[in-house]
This record gives structure tokens, sequence and C-alpha cells, in this order.
């Protein structure tokens, strides 16, 4: 028999302004907006992990290439991920 996981009740504190287009969200897709702040953490939290996994297929890539060229393109696109634009 599959198990679900238990809700761990959590309280946070968010500015005005997010708590307006989580309401706003909320009314749009008829949910609540504790549903809207689950779906975008989770979302965030997947985005992070994609990050980080494209970090290091970028630095692996940057590893095995011997063209000089392809090395600085892709040293500039890990500086970018990590430092911002």
């Amino acid at each position: 028999m599959a198990q679900t996981e238990k809700a761990v009740r959590q309280s946070v504190s968010i500015p005005p302004r997010v708590a307006r287009r989580v309401r706003a969200l909320a009314e749009r897709q008829k949910t609540s907006a504790n549903r809207v702040l689950v779906d975008l953490i989770e979302a965030g939290l997947q985005s992070k992990e994609a990050e980080k996994e494209r970090f290091f297929a970028l630095a692996e890539k940057m590893t095995q290439t011997k063209d000089p060229k392809e090395r600085k393109r892709l040293r500039d696109e890990l500086a970018v991920l990590t430092f911002g634009a």
C-alpha cells in the first residue's frame, strides 16, 4: 500500500506585493493561495536543480574540449551562471 507524505505546516512572512500576486494567481487559477505557494516553491526548487545540472554539464564539457574558442565560450557561460550577466 502506497504511503502519502504528511504535510508539514510552515509559517512564512512574505512582502505585501508578493502576497497580492499570489492571491491574484490563486483567483485566476481558482485555487487556494497555499496551493499557488506550494507550486511556486516546487517550480523554484526544480529550476535550481536544473541550473545546477546545467552548470556541471558545462563544466564537464569544458574539461573535455580541446578547442580554445569553445573553452572560452564555455568559461564565459559558466561565469554568467555563477556571477550573473
